[in-house]
């Protein structure tokens, strides 16, 4: 009956009533706790009651709560907990006070800054950022006074080492990067693998990131895309860099302005003057530009306007055709491979890098 415990005996569990879990048991604790016989129990093992049927998520109003985990503590004499997954505490039990949370900030319009992103910030001990200067900005809008952190490329892993020192000491500390998510093209990564190792805590807080609003705004249909980054600086590590780009979804690149023409260029020489890209500066920003054209139309309109080698670019290239798989040619495969190892292992690494029956392949082989 709701509001009462009624004992069990043997191997049975105690049934708590429907209602509020031990929400009644204050005024029932005392003659239930009397009526235990010496076989008799309540089925309480580290924190858990085992309830008669799939229990609901309860929820308690504050004052009730704690009159529950009071009155638990009476009945059963050892510390309750509310309500909540035994596994979800035994989680939070293993991981460190210190929580990081990983905060996307806006790409170039501060509104962008979610109320949830504002909250985080304000509630961190310390924000580690890759350049200070540009998140104090951020902060100092938000009346925001939390201390930050510098931790860019180059200092990154002796950075990471004293934010994981304070994590471990309780601290609260917000990763950001100058605009959109970190460790995606900007630093943080180490970070966040370090806090995973430590035990530590990682929280994302999502929000703003270039890739995903250029995409959105390219209208190119896909059920995936690949995110490139960054392209390398050299010529000739940017057109290998490009060989493996010629994939059948959008593929999202940044760059930076004094290195945007070559981009440009190199992309036409590669994928054809016909394929489509979108070109998207400044995006967020007073003097965004979303573009969509052919690749043999982008240098012009770079050109067309002196301000368009300012400013940060998102590309986003258009998919490229399926590729056939090339097909495998089991024989010459087999030839090489009987130059450095015996024929029945010559055929059976043929057979598995070409499909061809491995049978097949060492009775060739032992004819070579």
């Amino acid at each position: 009956m709701a509001g009462e415990v009624q004992p069990r005996g043997g191997e049975q569990a105690l049934a708590l009533g429907g209602g509020h879990a031990l929400a009644c048991a204050a005024e029932a604790g005392a003659a239930t706790h009397a009526h235990l016989g010496e076989h008799e129990h309540a089925a309480v093992l580290r924190d858990e009651i085992d309830l008669p049927v799939p229990a609901a998520p309860v929820a308690l109003q504050q004052d009730e709560a704690r009159g529950a985990h009071q009155a638990g503590a009476q009945v059963f004499g050892s510390r309750t907990l509310l309500v909540h997954g035994t596994l979800n505490e035994l989680e939070e039990a293993r991981l460190t006070p210190g929580v990081l949370h990983v905060v996307a900030t806006p790409i170039g319009n501060l509104s962008d800054a979610s109320p949830r992103a504002i909250e985080t910030l304000k509630s961190v001990e310390l924000v580690a950022c890759e350049d200070t200067r540009t998140t104090r900005t951020l902060l100092a809008r938000n009346g925001i006074s939390a201390r930050t952190v510098a931790l860019h490329g180059h200092n990154e892993r002796r950075a990471a080492a004293t934010l994981i020192q304070a994590l471990r000491e309780g601290k609260h500390v917000a990763l950001v990067s100058d605009a959109g998510t970190p460790a995606l093209s900007d630093p943080g990564a180490w970070l966040v693998a370090e806090a995973h190792r430590a035990g530590i805590r990682v929280s994302p807080v999502p929000g703003p990131s270039a890739a995903a609003a250029a995409l959105s705004a390219s209208g190119f249909a896909a059920p995936q895309f690949l995110f490139a980054g960054f392209l390398p600086a050299a010529p000739a590590a940017r057109r290998k860099a490009l060989e493996t780009l010629d994939v059948p979804w959008p593929v999202v690149i940044y760059e930076a302005p004094h290195r945007i023409a070559d981009t440009l260029q190199a992309l036409a020489e590669k994928f054809g003057e016909s394929r489509e890209l979108l070109i998207a500066r400044e995006l967020t920003k007073k003097f965004e530009e979303v573009a969509r054209m052919a690749l043999g139309e982008a240098p012009a309109w770079l050109a067309a306007r002196k301000e368009r080698e300012q400013g940060e670019f998102a590309l986003v290239l258009a998919p490229g055709a399926e590729q056939p798989r090339a097909a495998l040619d089991a024989d010459k495969v087999l030839e090489v491979l009987l130059e450095a190892v015996a024929p029945s292992e010559a055929a059976r690494l043929a057979a598995r890098i070409t499909g061809a029956p491995k049978n097949l392949l060492y009775r060739k082989a032992l004819k070579s």
